[in-house]
């Protein structure tokens, strides 16, 4: 078929659904929420997404964590309790990696101590939402933390085990709002922290905070909050990205030593980085996103059904057209044609609404967690061509039976 017969048909098309704007109006309205509740909801989990695999990449370049447990527990009870019933990883354990670790570039070791309490200051005192971390100097950089201000914790804050601290941006200006927190104190859980150093914003994750917390030296928690029944975390940086798994594997094989894993057995501890936590985080979201296309797909089906009934009240309305135009010398092929392109704008007038109010519908998470609006065009353009499908689909069938009227029997239609 040529160009300009395309053309002429799909003119033709727009024509008739011009003549009826509220029947065409209220059949591409099923396809419109089809192909909006699509958009919006994977332009809502692409904000989402990008936002917390964003959040979720809080470890420095190159750098993994060893854990008891690991990041998302998927199962029951069963599963819990196997992760439980794990050894905790001790300071010894870590200073084993340390020490024997000839690929790393640092080893630190971090542990939180005290979850959601106050912290005062001469000015002020927060609410009881401040959290209290122990850490080495070397966990600075593998927690792609930045001291904005003074310095870091020592070597020397870490052997004296030193009541000294590095406060998170967010929580140095509440308790410090008129000037810096450097040479300061803070107290916390009834203990003085001199205040050495405070990092640069970091924000937080999906309208949180992770400048709101307090870090001191690993060995003052450990003294004030005793060492048993507490499992560490161990965070490795490799020297690059090219030793990066050469440095995973030679720290497993330095930990399955140190904490006597029989040969063969699984490991008794969890290796995380950014990308098994954006990994696992993907898997969780997959299943949404099928539920989504599934009840989707059943929207734009019902409306499929609508537009071949509306289609098929169409041909039985234009009988005398049809009859008309087979008169005059139009082919079955240019009466099929016109329809389908008939049904194809429909769906694509319904799906050009449906992609638009989507996107505005979907971005309303990205304005309320203030993040740069996304707009998902691979979405828009399958959503696009799955709407041309169901004019297709959907509009074949009245198409070939308009196609196929006796030219006689329809100039007599009355």
């Amino acid at each position: 078929m040529q160009t300009a017969e395309i053309k002429e048909s799909l003119l033709m098309a727009l024509g008739a659904i011009a003549a009826h704007k509220l029947r065409s109006a209220l059949t591409l309205l099923g396809i419109v929420i089809g192909v909006f509740s699509i958009i919006m909801v994977m332009t809502a989990m692409r904000v989402l997404q990008s936002t917390v695999e964003n959040e979720l990449s809080q470890l420095g370049a190159h750098t993994f964590a060893i854990q008891k447990f690991p990041a998302v527990i998927f199962g029951g009870p069963e599963d819990f309790e196997k992760y439980f019933r794990r050894q905790r990883i001790l300071y010894a354990h870590g200073a084993a990696v340390k020490e024997q670790a000839t690929l790393a570039q640092a080893v630190g070791l971090t542990s939180e101590f005290v979850n959601g309490r106050e912290a005062i200051s001469r000015y002020t005192k927060t609410n009881p939402d401040v959290d209290l971390d122990g850490d080495t100097p070397e966990s600075y950089a593998a927690k792609n933390w930045v001291i904005g201000e003074g310095r870091g914790l020592s070597q020397t804050d870490l052997e004296n085990a030193r009541d000294v601290c590095v406060l998170g941006n967010t929580l140095a200006k509440k308790l410090f709002p008129r000037g810096s927190a450097l040479d300061d104190t803070v107290k916390f859980g009834g203990v003085n922290y001199a205040v050495v150093g405070v990092l640069e914003a970091k924000n937080g994750m999906l309208g949180g905070n992770q400048d709101n917390f307090i870090s001191i030296p690993l060995t003052t928690g450990l003294n004030r909050y005793g060492r048993d029944k507490r499992s560490l975390g161990i965070l490795v940086q490799a020297r690059d990205q090219a030793s990066y798994a050469d440095t995973i594997e030679q720290v497993r094989g330095i930990l399955r030593k140190a904490r006597k894993v029989p040969p063969g057995a699984e490991d008794d501890f969890e290796i995380v980085s950014n990308e098994s936590l954006i990994g696992q985080f993907r898997s969780v979201t997959l299943a949404v996103r099928i539920g989504v296309a599934v009840v989707s797909s059943i929207s734009l089906l019902t409306a499929g059904i609508g537009i071949m009934n509306i289609m098929l009240v169409s041909v039985t309305e234009r009988t005398r057209e049809i009859g008309i135009r087979r008169a005059i010398g139009a082919k079955k092929r240019n009466i099929m044609t016109q329809f389908i392109m008939e049904a194809i704008a429909l769906c694509e007038v319904g799906g050009v609404l449906g992609v638009l109010l989507g996107i505005v519908g979907g971005n309303v998470a990205a304005y309320f967690m203030k993040v740069t609006p996304v707009i998902p065009l691979d979405w828009a353009l399958i959503g696009l061509v799955i709407c041309s499908i169901v004019g297709i689909v959907f509009g074949t069938y009245p198409a070939y039976k308009a196609a196929n009227l006796d030219p006689i029997e329809s100039l007599r239609y009355e």
